[in-house]
């Protein structure tokens, strides 16, 4: 097992690899039993990649020094949670293409318990701070830890105002915890590491891309029993998370807002779809099974 997750490890530190490409990886070998015996040839037929893409794969794969950097994760207090662990999240499981591993920092309890998660708007306003001290408050008290991006607005206000009610939070990242993203958010993702709860399904040395953060919007919303939208445009990356939790088979929870309003667009589409209109914490408490 231990030689297994670390050619797996390996492999999810290649930047040059993409998720398709290891996953064919896995499928040609499930336990990667053979991998450092194949030969271009091998990956070429595995991988089905022009002679370049192969040829910078295997530099990146063979410079990497994985012992190292899995020692250096370990002085930063960094788990790594296999999809095969105990302590892997079970609902995270249920969704149509669940991360192979999670970096963690911070208080793995937390991926065990009933989770909720809150996104929306970057450019969030008072409405949507005002809507989750009205909303989280209830929530906490029933139990649930809350989940949310670490984004400018409404993720910053939903994991903020989640601490200060008291409550726990977890951050779901798009990059790796050295490239800590927007800047602007360290401090509270700092305090995030003692009590609360850092998620990233890419290595720690990692920077963002702009693509990470759909695939990071499943993690979201697989991790939650329901997700909340308090407000999004119309083109909102939070309307991408509520239909990763559909897609799940999970709830979907909107706050309404004025018809002129711009941040309104996107939540007011959701509830003409059929997400469950939010006009108070109860509204959330009716339709979601604690365990």
């Amino acid at each position: 097992m231990a030689i297994f997750r670390e050619k797996l490890l390996h492999l999810i530190h290649c930047r040059t690899l993409t998720h398709r490409s290891l996953k064919k990886l896995l499928t040609y070998d499930p336990r990667l039993t053979h991998l450092y015996s194949y030969s271009i040839d091998t990956f070429q037929q595995i991988l089905q990649l022009e002679p370049p893409k192969i040829k910078a794969f295997l530099n990146e794969f063979q410079s990497l020094k994985i012992k190292a950097l899995l020692k250096l994760y370990e002085t930063k207090g960094i788990s790594i949670i296999h999809l095969e662990d105990q302590e892997y999240p079970s609902i995270l499981k249920e969704i149509h293409d669940p991360p192979f591993v999670l970096f963690t920092i911070g208080n793995k309890q937390l991926l065990q318990k009933n989770m909720f998660a809150v996104v929306g708007a970057r450019d969030a306003n008072l409405y949507a701070k005002e809507t989750l001290d009205l909303l989280i408050p209830p929530l906490i008290k029933r139990g649930f830890v809350i989940v949310s991006g670490l984004a400018k607005g409404t993720d910053t206000l939903a994991h903020a105002r989640t601490i200060e009610h008291g409550g726990k939070t977890i951050a779901v990242l798009g990059g790796g915890f050295f490239h800590l993203y927007p800047r602007e958010n360290l401090r509270l993702a700092n305090e995030m590491k003692q009590d609360h709860l850092l998620v990233s399904e890419y290595p720690p040395i990692q920077k963002p891309e702009k693509w990470h953060f759909p695939m990071r919007n499943r993690i979201i919303s697989g991790l939650a029993k329901g997700t909340l939208v308090v407000q999004a445009k119309s083109r909102s990356g939070s309307l991408i998370t509520a239909d990763f939790a559909l897609e799940s088979g999970r709830e979907v929870f909107a706050v309404p807002g004025p018809i002129h309003h711009p941040l309104s667009a996107g939540t007011n589409h959701l509830i003409q779809q059929g997400a469950k209109l939010v006009l108070n914490a109860q509204d959330i408490l009716d339709e979601i099974i604690v365990d």
